[in-house]
């Protein structure tokens, strides 16, 4: 029973999606807190331009 559970794939690979899905998540919200002033800046002065040729 024991062998069989160390040789079972299906958990190893849920694991790895887990870890996976995780690091992928961590760095977007590490590029957003750095980067979402600028983006913000960005689109305020999109709008800005907008408004003034309107």
């Amino acid at each position: 029973m024991i062998k069989r559970f160390v040789m079972e794939e299906e958990g190893q690979t849920l694991v790895e999606y887990g870890l996976l899905i995780s690091l992928i998540a961590l760095v977007l919200i590490t590029v957003l807190t750095f980067m979402g002033s600028k983006v913000k800046a960005g689109f305020s002065a999109a709008a800005n331009q907008i408004n003034t040729t309107t």
